[in-house]
């Protein structure tokens, strides 16, 4: 069985503003062809049941493959799919509260920006961390840019593994080399492009190379 940080390696997140006329399972596959090693399903605009369908149907696809799926944000439907884990923002759910809620055996990941926020979610329970926007992005324009450096001092402060977001492409991965992460988290980068397995397949390649030799 894969460890947790090895499934972290290419973590692909659904966005299905980006699928261009493709049905959303279409594209996930596509994604697990090409290497995606976890997926979390990001559906803001679905009401509970079509969240807990989609979440349910995204969840078996995955398995096929070997791969974890993790619910972006809503505890009651990361339950009600029996999904394989959670994630939570710093404004969303409370880390300590989804870790009460949430079964051992489900992954609970959290999102930081700072050595505080990152220091604070692995004491309240989190089990990774993803951390960003590693480099300006689209998805979230808000967000604010991380340098390198202290992506770095966030890896080296804890204890759970890392994962990168925001912004990353095949073109910059290799200015993530050495910095302690355990993988890169992705959007556009696979679900916006044309032919999902082929991009999927390069970045599976890319961060393979810089991050696990």
């Amino acid at each position: 069985m894969k460890s947790l940080a090895d499934s972290l390696l290419l973590y692909g997140i659904t966005d299905r503003s980006w699928l261009n006329g493709k049905k959303l399972e279409e594209a996930v596959e596509e994604a697990l062809s090409g290497g995606i090693t976890m997926l979390q399903v990001r559906e803001k605009a679905l009401d509970f049941d079509q969240y807990v369908a989609e979440a349910k149907s995204l969840a078996r696809l995955c398995h096929r493959y070997g791969v974890p799926l993790v619910v972006n944000d809503e505890l009651d439907v990361a339950l009600a799919a029996k999904a394989d884990g959670l994630h939570v923002g710093q404004s969303d759910l409370e880390c300590s509260r989804a870790k009460k809620e949430l079964p051992s055996s489900m992954i609970l990941g959290v999102s930081a920006s700072t050595i505080e926020q990152s220091l604070q979610a692995e004491t309240n329970g989190a089990d990774y961390l993803g951390v960003g926007a590693v480099f300006p992005t689209s998805t979230k324009a808000d967000a604010s840019h991380l340098s390198p450096d202290i992506l770095q001092s966030i890896c080296h402060a804890v204890t759970i593994p890392v994962v990168g977001i925001g912004g990353i492409t095949k073109e910059n991965i290799p200015q993530l080399e050495g910095c302690g992460i355990a993988g890169v988290a992705i959007v556009s980068a696979i679900f916006a492009q044309k032919h999902i397995k082929e991009a999927t397949e390069e970045l599976r390649k890319e961060v393979t190379r810089c991050l696990t030799q």
